[in-house]
């Protein structure tokens, strides 16, 4: 009889403990609706109120131009062929200098990390790099390797793989000191400890850095393309500033903010993928 009770009552509990779980669950999942409602809802009543603004005149469309005549823009620069011309001239300077930069900074971080008295002799220079306008380089960059992609892609490597390398090699070394010690102590050496348990530790951080990185590719290339192009989307952003024709000038900056967009989420996604293959 004791046993049957027992029985009901963890039966009782575990029925209690899935109703509330459901209802966590379900207030997660309203919570989320609530805040991309509210996320979609401002930019609709955003753009809303700019073409109701523009459609009146009460804002100078030549200057601020309009979301229809932005539309228009990128409708015309598609049928021309230009729109995903430019599109693709720009995400693969972006991407290059992004992957290069990933790799190469990550690279250089594991090497300082494994040399101490290699990281405090490049330290100060690290620092001064970091702190430098990379802008104020262009003009030497376009003389040393040229007036064409190449430039704008080294443009894109320098913002970037300073703050890869500062990053990366400040999560290697906040990496659990125990943990090393009781590795060193089971006589593993450093690769084994680099390969079993620094890059494994550090991955939310690498995934946090790419975050980062994405943003600073775009940047660059950006940059780079205002220096010396001829075609990418920071060559229309010029081109129309220099004619005036803002409405090109939006529809550019428009279609940046969407590519990189994508790219932020698409990172998001591994960030999730990883947290949950940790969990």
């Amino acid at each position: 009889m004791e046993g049957v009770i027992l029985k009901n009552k963890v039966k009782q509990k575990k029925l209690d403990y899935s109703q509330e779980h459901k209802k966590f669950l379900a207030r997660h999942k309203h919570k989320k609706i609530f805040i991309l409602s509210c996320q979609i809802g401002i930019l609709v009543i955003f753009l809303g109120l700019w073409e109701i603004l523009a459609h009146f005149n009460l804002i100078n469309t030549l200057i601020l131009s309009s979301p229809s005549r932005i539309l228009t823009t990128i409708g015309a620069l598609y049928e021309s062929g230009e729109l995903f011309y430019h599109i693709g001239i720009t995400l693969f300077e972006t991407l290059l200098g992004f992957i290069i930069s990933t790799v190469v900074g990550c690279l250089i971080a594991i090497l300082l990390w494994w040399s101490d008295t290699l990281r405090k002799i490049l330290d100060p220079y690290i620092v001064v790099l970091n702190s430098l306008p990379k802008i104020a380089l262009g003009p030497v960059i376009i003389i040393w390797v040229g007036a064409g992609m190449q430039s704008i892609v080294v443009i894109c490597i320098l913002i970037t793989i300073i703050i890869t390398i500062i990053s990366m090699l400040n999560a290697f070394r906040e990496c659990d000191k125990d943990k090393i010690l009781l590795m060193q102590s089971m006589g593993a050496n450093k690769f084994q400890i680099l390969t079993k348990l620094i890059l494994p530790a550090t991955l939310p951080e690498f995934v946090s850095v790419l975050k980062i990185s994405i943003g600073m590719s775009w940047v660059g290339s950006i940059i780079g393309e205002y220096l010396v192009s001829s075609a990418g989307l920071g060559y229309l952003i010029v081109y129309g500033s220099q004619v005036f024709r803002l409405d090109l000038v939006m529809a550019s900056t428009l279609i940046l903010c969407i590519l990189a967009s994508i790219m932020y989420l698409l990172v998001a996604l591994l960030e999730k993928y990883v947290n949950k293959k940790r969990s």
